[in-house]
C-alpha cells in the first residue's frame, strides 16, 4: 500500500498532468514502483481470470487502462535516471531493473491472459473493429507472440531468467559509461592549451573546473560519439586533441570497475540464447522481423550497398588532410584525432565556412524561440507559451504550453539544454505522459540536449552541430505533441525502430530553409543577420565530409549488425579483437575513422533501444531525404504543406502501417536516390527500400 502522501499515489492535478517534480525526491520512487507493480499485477489477474468472455472492451481495451500508477512513476524515474541521475536513483534503478523485466514476462507469459488474445485474434474479422482498434488487437497478439507467450513452461522460464540478466547488465552497461565518462574529462592546467578556442569557450571550460573542485583549471566534457567534434575542430595543440579523443577511445574499456567489455559479452551471448528460444536464428533477426525492414539482410544489404562508395569517398578526403597536417607536422600520419582539424581547415578555405565563427549568431534562446518554433508554427500553425509557473524537475529546464492553430491545448514541451555530471551524453526526446483519447491524456514531452553552460550573464551559443540536433531532437518532440490517437500503445514516437528517426530528421531541413534561417540566425550583439553568402558558403559545403560521415556512421551500424548477428553457438573471445576483424569483414575498417561509437561506449545498443536498430537512421533517411524533396517541389514552407505531412503521417502514430503511412504521404513507395544524392554516393545501384 503506497502512503497518500507519496507524490505518485495519485494522478497529477497539474496542467496536463505533469508530475509534481517539486514534491518527488529519492524516496518516493521505492515505494511507489512496488505498489505500482502490485496494483498492475492486481489489474493482469482481473482481465485474465474473469469469467465473462473475451471481448475487445474487456481484454484488450482493459489492458490499455491498466497500470496507470506504474506508468506514472516508471515515466519520471527513468526520465530522470537520464538527466538528473544521483546515487540512490543508481541504486534503484539496479535493483527495479531485474524486477521490472520479471513483472513483463509475467504479463506476457500469463496463459489465461494470452488464450482470451489469442480468441480474439482468431476471429478478429468477425468484430466489426475500425481500423485503428484493429491494428490494436493486432499489435497485442504480435507482442504476446515475440514475448514468448506460445512457448513450453521450461522454456517460458529459462526466458524469464534470461530476460532479468539482460536488464541487470544492460543497467550496469550504462551507470559504468555515465561514471567513466565524467571520470575521463579531460582537464589541462595550462590557458594556452585551448589556444583555438573563442574566450566564452574558454570561460565555460574554466566554469567546469570549477564545478568539479578545479579552480584556476580547465575541463572539457566527453560528448557521446568517437569525435569529440566540437573541440577537436578548432583546438591547435595536437597533442591536447589526440589527449580529448584517447579520452573519448577509453570509455569502458579501461579494465577498471567501469569496464564493459565483460557486459557487453555476456549481453551479446544472452541476446543470441533468448532469440534462439523464440525461434530465430540471432537477436538482428529477431529485432528486425517487427520493424518496417522486415529482415536482417535487408537492413544489411542497404548498409553494404553504401558501405564501397562511402569509403572510397572518405579515403580521398583523408590523403587531402594528410597533406594539410604534412605541411603543419612533416612526416606525421593523420590521426582521428586530426580529421575535425583539418576538414575544419578544408571548409575554412575552399568554402570560406568557419563553423567557429557561425556561433554567435546561433544564441539558444533565439535558435529556439525564433527558429524551431517560428517553423513549427508556419508549418502545422502551433505556438508556444513560457510557462514559469509550473514545477522543474532541475532549476535548467525550461517549460512551454503549446497549443494547436485553433487555440486548442496540445501538451506541454519541456527543453532541457546543459550538461551536468548527472546527465549521460548524447541528446534525446522522452515523454512524461502520452497522448491517447481513451485516457483523456494531452502530451508532455521533454527534449535533453548536452550543451555546455556559459559562465552567469553570457550567451549561450550553440555550434551548428547543436542547431542541428535542436531541429532534429525537436522532430521527435512534435511526433508526440500532434498524436491524435486513440490508444496509447500508439501514441506519438510508438512506432517502428526503423521508422521513428524519420520524422525527426525531416525537421531537420527547416535549419537553413531560408524564411527560418533568416528569422533566428542573427548576430547576438549586433541583431545583424546571418549574411546570405554565409548561407550559401554552408549550403555548398554541406557535402563535404559526407564519406567521413557516412563511414563513420556506416561502421557503427554495421559493428551493431555484427554483434547482432551471432547466433546462439557462435563464440567470441575478446571484445576488441571481433570489433576490428569485424569492421575489417565489413570494408569500413579505415585507419583515421574509427565508428561513430565502438562497442564498449555503444550506449544505442547495449542500454537503450537500438539493439539491431542502430541502421535505423540511415534506413530512417532514405524516406526522410525523399520527403524533404517532396516539400522542396510543393512549395516548401507552407501550411498546406505541413498540414497534409500531419494529417497523412506525424500525427498518426503507430496507428496506421508506417510505410502505408509515408505512401499515403508521398503518393508512391519511397526511392533512394534523394539520399545518394544528398550523400554524394552516386556509384551507388539505386532501388526502392
Amino acid at each position: 500500500m503506497i502512503s497518500p502522501d507519496n507524490p505518485f499515489a495519485a494522478p497529477s492535478e497539474l496542467p496536463y498532468a505533469l508530475p509534481p517534480f517539486d514534491r518527488i525526491s529519492d524516496e518516493h520512487y521505492r515505494p511507489a514502483f512496488e505498489a505500482g507493480l502490485a496494483e498492475h499485477a492486481a489489474e493482469i489477474e482481473q482481465i485474465a481470470a474473469q469469467d465473462a468472455e473475451p471481448t475487445f472492451e474487456n481484454t484488450i481495451v482493459a489492458l490499455e487502462r491498466a497500470g496507470e500508477l506504474l506508468s506514472r512513476v516508471a515515466s519520471v524515474f527513468y526520465n530522470l535516471a537520464g538527466s538528473s541521475s544521483t546515487d540512490e536513483i543508481q541504486a534503484i534503478q539496479a535493483e527495479f531493473a531485474p524486477k521490472l523485466a520479471a513483472h513483463h514476462d509475467a504479463v506476457h507469459l500469463d496463459p489465461q491472459l494470452f488464450a482470451r488474445i489469442d480468441a480474439l485474434h482468431a476471429r478478429r474479422g468477425e468484430l466489426g473493429l475500425d481500423e485503428e482498434s484493429l491494428r490494436l488487437l493486432e499489435r497485442r497478439h504480435t507482442d504476446f507472440s515475440r514475448a514468448g507467450a506460445g512457448l513450453g513452461e521450461a522454456e517460458q522460464g529459462r526466458l524469464r531468467e534470461l530476460n532479468e540478466q539482460l536488464s541487470t547488465l544492460q543497467t550496469r552497461f550504462q551507470q559504468n559509461l555515465l561514471k567513466d565518462t565524467n571520470d575521463l574529462a579531460v582537464v589541462l592546467a595550462d590557458r594556452a592549451e585551448l589556444d583555438g578556442f573563442g574566450e566564452g569557450a574558454i570561460a565555460t571550460a574554466a566554469e567546469a573546473a570549477s564545478a568539479r573542485g578545479e579552480d584556476g583549471k580547465y575541463v572539457l566534457t566527453l560528448s557521446l560519439p568517437t569525435s569529440q567534434a566540437s573541440p577537436l575542430e578548432t583546438l591547435r595543440n595536437r597533442d591536447v586533441r589526440e589527449r580529448i579523443h584517447a579520452a573519448s577511445m577509453a570509455r569502458g574499456n579501461r579494465g577498471n570497475a567501469c569496464d564493459n567489455n565483460a557486459v557487453v559479452a555476456e549481453i551479446v551471448r544472452l541476446r543470441a540464447e533468448r532469440a534462439a528460444l523464440l525461434g530465430y536464428p540471432n537477436h538482428a533477426a529477431y529485432v528486425i522481423a517487427d520493424e518496417t525492414a522486415k529482415t536482417a539482410e535487408a537492413a544489411a544489404g542497404l548498409l553494404e550497398r553504401l558501405a564501397p562508395a562511402a569509403v572510397a569517398n572518405a579515403r580521398a578526403e583523408a590523403a587531402e588532410l594528410q597533406q594539410l597536417l604534412e605541411a603543419d607536422v612533416p612526416g606525421a600520419k593523420l590521426r582521428p584525432s586530426d580529421w575535425p582539424f583539418y576538414a575544419a581547415q578544408v571548409r575554412r578555405e575552399r568554402f570560406d565556412v568557419d563553423t567557429e565563427a557561425l556561433r554567435p549568431y546561433f544564441e539558444a534562446d533565439r535558435v529556439y524561440l525564433d527558429g524551431v518554433f517560428f517553423a513549427a508554427t508556419k508549418l502545422y500553425g502551433l505556438t508556444f507559451t513560457e510557462r514559469d509557473d509550473l514545477p522543474k524537475y532541475h532549476p535548467e529546464v525550461r517549460t512551454f504550453e503549446v497549443f494547436d492553430a485553433d487555440g486548442t491545448p496540445l501538451g506541454l514541451y519541456l527543453l532541457d539544454l546543459y550538461t551536468r555530471d548527472a546527465k549521460r551524453g548524447g541528446a534525446w526526446m522522452n515523454t512524461f505522459v502520452d497522448q491517447s483519447e481513451l485516457l483523456g491524456r494531452k502530451t508532455v514531452v521533454v527534449n535533453v540536449l548536452n550543451v555546455n553552460k556559459p559562465p552567469a550573464g553570457e550567451p549561450t551559443l550553440l555550434t551548428f552541430d547543436e542547431v542541428v540536433t535542436a531541429f532534429h531532437e525537436f522532430g521527435h518532440a512534435l511526433h508526440a505533441l500532434v498524436s491524435s490517437g486513440r490508444y496509447p500503445t500508439f501514441s506519438g514516437t510508438n512506432v517502428p525502430r526503423d521508422f521513428v528517426e524519420y520524422p525527426s530528421q525531416v525537421n531537420e531541413m527547416w535549419m537553413l530553409w531560408p524564411e527560418v534561417l533568416a528569422h533566428y540566425a542573427k548576430h547576438h550583439e549586433t541583431g545583424e543577420a546571418l549574411p546570405q553568402e554565409q548561407v550559401e558558403k554552408l549550403l555548398a559545403a554541406q557535402q563535404y565530409g559526407e564519406g567521413f560521415s557516412t563511414t563513420e556512421y556506416l561502421a557503427a551500424s554495421l559493428l551493431d549488425q555484427a554483434w547482432h548477428g551471432l547466433g546462439v553457438d557462435d563464440r567470441v573471445g575478446e571484445v576488441q579483437p571481433f570489433e576490428a576483424e569485424a569492421l575489417v569483414k565489413a570494408g569500413v575498417a579505415v585507419d583515421a575513422i574509427p565508428p561513430r561509437y565502438r562497442t564498449t561506449y555503444f550506449a544505442h545498443i547495449f542500454s537503450g533501444g537500438y539493439s539491431a536498430g542502430y541502421y535505423s537512421y540511415i534506413w530512417s533517411e532514405v524516406l526522410d531525404a525523399d520527403t524533404v524533396q517532396w516539400f522542396r517541389e510543393n512549395g516548401g514552407l507552407t501550411r498546406e504543406n505541413g498540414d497534409h505531412f500531419r494529417r497523412t503521417l506525424l500525427g498518426r502514430g503507430g496507428s496506421i502501417d508506417p510505410m502505408d503511412a509515408f505512401r499515403a504521404f508521398r503518393g508512391r513507395d519511397p526511392e533512394i536516390e534523394p539520399l545518394l544524392a544528398r550523400r554524394g554516393l552516386g556509384g551507388v545501384r539505386s532501388s526502392t527500400v
